[in-house]
């Protein structure tokens, strides 16, 4: 994968870096986001598909048990020197990065079928639960080094407690005696060096037995540890540089124990990494709705609502609007060119797309309907934007002219062109002759491009290219403001005076430069502009249309299903009742029996009774048996009438078929050059010039184009 730093800062992908990484836990993960770039399709995929489950948790109860962290790869690299001792704290990171795994572990084999591509990695991973075992058996739950750790700190610690018992006993008694004559001050004990010592008075130092520790500043204070703490702290402090050595040696003992560890701990925290910088990336998801869409491996790119990602975070925050936009590039048509006004949308576009495509090939989720269709290519190549070079004296058509011969260089079948203003910068006329040739050779090497251009030539070229189309930015004419919705299939017009106008520019001015501009290229975009309306016109009334007829079928469908429902309910209900009322006359009847034998009917009377009830229940099954089958017979007629009405259709498709034939041997004959023709649907009128195979050229007075021939009517 090939994409230039400058391209990279063209389409913002640094800015979009800047955005996700501080959504990760750790400085050393937010380091590699921004270094994120795009990756062979492979690894991608992976990449996006576990971002995507990843993404899934936050939307559901299966919240994944990760949480901040402090890495390790600081700790990792020095606890293999020989002897070496790890600080307090890096056993406890080493312990809780120990516990992540584990509990990570536990989590993902309980949902295989939600985090598919999550559940392998960490499965990888080899738990070693003797890492927490060790650490917990010299540190408390406070990161505190246990008394227990061993035999001789707890001893140590026995005796410490005990001299500091013997240190407060002894000074509270010394501190009690001495306070009873005028020795002490009034403040009568102070610290210092974390010691409780006499506020003697300097007149009484000889007169107290113990140790100066100092004055005050006067000097009107001698601070003093009585004779009978002295020997107890001496003591303390002894026993206590006896544990600080113990403690050193535990802990460098421990140390060693988990460097056998290392390759484990290295790979857990390389794991955890990994997981962070996933985590990041769906949470940046999450904010702009991200999603991933059908990866192929077939060079077709369908991209429906997609969004800039960074002008829907700024949108958002200043409470705007913002509007996606949809199209498609297939080997069928690998170039699209986009015309219309300035300020139309037609450069966000184009950013959108190469941003977009950049994030997916980064394993980054993007901003699209989950519909869309996406797929990589091997070179990303970009021309947006003013390049103007004050440092090295180009102007900013030498400039671009320079960037291009670098792309007439890489570009090939798999590349992706993303040329905003193409042809700009020079003389109109040669400018724009060079900017044919560009395009022909882009098209001859089958690059994949798309293009914003003001240059009617260009879409001319585009209109006469089987496998590259015009679309425009759509504008509102009379309010003369742009409508940012892309339409493929028509140039737009770049609206050059109405904008004037709007921006209030005197009327004279106008009617000044209409008149110095050639008739033919004033008609020529005055029939972009109806055509471009008209196209939007037809199109959104056949979206209406749609919509309407869909609506009236699915409401048609649902009160019939809805009818049938209740007919079914009614002749549920009715069946119950009528098997609960014949259960309680069967069993009236029964107990008739019983009691007429009680009362000494014989028992052969009564059997035959009896017998002749059940031959009355055995009529009555058969005859709802019959009733039954009668029912099914006319769901079975009903299915029969669906049946026969897909027929009926199938039917109407074929002679459908059959009169798209007709029309098509009726075009044979009266298609020919010289007969004035219309687009099905539009009202502008033009003369066939040409024709080749199923695409025909009209020409419109004012221009030319290219359309299949059986979108055209004759007049």
């Amino acid at each position: 994968m090939y994409i230039d730093k400058e391209d990279l800062d063209e389409l913002e992908f640094p800015q979009l870096l800047a955005e996700i990484a501080p959504f990760a836990y750790s400085p050393k993960t937010r380091d590699k986001i921004l270094e994120l770039r795009p990756m062979e399709i492979d690894e991608a995929e992976v990449s996006l598909k576990k971002t995507s489950e990843y993404l899934s948790s936050f939307e559901s109860s299966n919240a994944i048990p990760f949480n901040e962290y402090e890495d390790i790869e600081n700790e990792l690299k020095v606890m293999l020197i020989e002897n070496y001792r790890l600080e307090n704290v890096a056993f406890i990171k080493i312990k809780t990065l120990t516990e992540q795994i584990g509990k990570l572990q536990k989590f993902f084999p309980t949902m295989p079928e939600t985090f598919p591509n999550l559940i392998q990695d960490v499965s990888a991973l080899e738990f070693r639960k003797e890492i927490i075992d060790k650490v917990d058996k010299v540190f408390n739950r406070f990161g505190e080094v246990k008394s227990e750790a061993s035999p001789i700190l707890k001893e140590l610690r026995t005796q410490i407690q005990h001299a500091k018992k013997a240190i407060t006993e002894n000074f509270n008694r010394a501190l009690f005696n001495y306070g009873q004559s005028e020795f002490l001050d009034d403040i009568r004990e102070t610290i210092i060096d974390d010691q409780r010592v006499l506020a003697v008075k300097s007149a009484y130092k000889k007169r107290v037995a113990g140790r100066v520790l100092g004055l005050s500043k006067t000097g009107s204070i001698t601070y003093m540890q009585p004779d009978s703490v002295v020997k107890h702290y001496f003591k303390l402090k002894e026993d206590q540089e006896e544990e600080k050595k113990e403690i050193d040696k535990i802990l460098r003992k421990l140390t060693a124990e988990l460097a056998e560890f290392q390759p484990q701990l290295w790979r857990y925290q390389m794991y955890i990494f990994d997981l962070d910088l996933t985590r990041a990336k769906a949470k940046f998801a999450e904010l702009v709705n991200g999603v991933l869409p059908k990866i192929n491996r077939h060079r077709t790119l369908k991209l429906r609502e997609a969004f800039h990602p960074l002008l829907f975070l700024r949108n958002k925050s200043e409470n705007k609007t913002i509007f996606p936009q949809s199209l498609s590039l297939t080997d069928h048509n690998r170039i699209i060119c986009i015309s219309g006004p300035n300020a139309g949308g037609k450069s966000i576009t184009l950013k959108t797309v190469g941003l977009l495509q950049l994030m997916i090939q980064s394993g980054i989720l993007v901003p699209t309907h989950p519909k869309s269709e996406m797929f990589f290519f091997d070179k990303i190549m970009t021309d947006i934007g003013d390049n103007q070079s004050i440092e090295n004296h180009l102007s900013t058509y030498s400039s671009r002219l320079k960037k291009m011969g670098g792309i007439i260089r890489e570009a090939d079948a798999e590349t992706l062109l993303l040329i905003d203003e193409f042809g700009t910068g020079s003389d109109p006329e040669l400018g724009g002759a060079l900017a044919e040739s560009f395009l022909e050779f882009f098209y001859d090497k089958k690059s994949f491009a798309i293009i914003t251009t003001h240059y009617t030539n260009i879409k001319l070229v585009v209109e006469e290219l089987p496998n590259a189309q015009n679309a425009a930015m759509l504008f509102n004419e009379e309010t003369l403001e742009p409508m940012y919705k892309l339409e493929i299939g028509q140039a737009g017009s770049s609206f050059t005076f109405e904008v004037a106008e709007k921006n209030k520019i005197p009327r004279f001015i106008i009617h000044s430069a209409k008149k110095k501009v050639e008739h033919d290229i004033v008609n020529l975009d005055k029939t972009i502009v109806k055509l471009q309306q008209e196209k939007y016109e037809v199109e959104k009334l056949k979206t209406d249309l749609a919509e309407r007829k869909e609506s009236v079928e699915d409401k048609r469908d649902n009160l019939q299903k809805l009818n049938e429902q209740l007919q079914q309910k009614l002749f549920n209900f009715q069946k119950l009742y009528e098997d609960e009322h014949r259960k309680l006359q069967f069993g009236t009847k029964i107990e008739s029996f019983i009691d007429s034998y009680v009362k000494g009917k014989s028992r052969k009377d009564v059997v035959k009774d009896f017998v002749k009830i059940l031959e009355q229940e055995k009529f009555r099954k058969i005859g709802a048996d019959k009733d039954e089958t009668k029912r099914l017979q006319v769901v079975k007629r009903k299915i029969t009438q669906q049946l026969k009405k897909e027929e009926v259709i199938e039917k109407i498709t074929e002679t459908n078929e059959k009169i798209e034939e007709k029309r098509k041997v009726d075009r044979a004959v009266w298609m020919k050059e010289g007969q004035r023709v219309r687009i099905t649907g539009s009202t502008s009128v033009g003369t066939i010039e040409k024709i080749s195979r199923n695409k025909v050229t009209v020409n419109y007075g004012t221009f030319k184009t290219m359309i299949d021939a059986d979108e055209l009517e004759r007049i």
